[in-house]
């Protein structure tokens, strides 16, 4: 059986909640669960798939190391990890109408350090139903992964999780 890692960032909030409903919908047993500060980066290698989650914060906050930037941090300590043969699903939270030109801009850097290593993306979601205007998170009509907005669709997001899910488990082959 293929072995999965669902990471995420931040805990106590929308984020978590997202993951744990996505956490539910796999096997028992499937999925090991963590978030990115506590997972140790030396047990890469015991998992064939990954799913991270995130919020979406300002472009130089990502590329601030901050000691509270623990996805920045995961990727400093992952720089010369080779990802290949592995596949990554990522989601990310943010708020489309306060935020129309950097909606869910966490997908695009998270792909971006993904495939630096050689991880293979999959999981992609059409931005059809979102209203914005820019995101780093989207090119020709997909998102790199699940956009969630808690803020302005709370009610749409159970049935794009289960959805997201449903593509993920064939896309993860589980």
């Amino acid at each position: 059986m293929k072995k999965t890692a669902l990471l995420y960032w931040a805990p106590g909030g929308n984020v978590e909640k997202a993951a744990r409903e996505i956490y539910g919908y796999f096997d028992p047993g499937s999925v090991e669960m963590s978030t990115v500060a506590e997972f140790d980066t030396s047990r890469l290698n015991e998992f064939d798939q990954f799913i991270f989650g995130c919020a979406t914060i300002g472009a130089e906050v990502w590329l601030d190391v901050r000691a509270d930037n623990k996805w920045n941090e995961f990727f400093v300590k992952t720089e010369k990890s080779s990802f290949a043969g592995k596949k990554f699903a990522i989601f990310g939270l943010g708020d489309q109408v306060k935020y129309p030109e950097h909606y869910v801009d966490s997908l695009g850097y998270m792909k971006e350090e993904i495939e630096k290593r050689g991880g293979l993306i999959v999981g992609k979601w059409p931005t059809e139903g979102y209203t914005f205007y820019d995101s780093e998170g989207a090119s020709e009509g997909m998102f790199y992964g699940l956009a969630l907005d808690e803020d302005q669709q709370s009610e749409l997001s159970s049935e794009r999780i289960k959805k997201w899910v449903l593509l993920l488990r064939k896309e993860f082959l589980v």
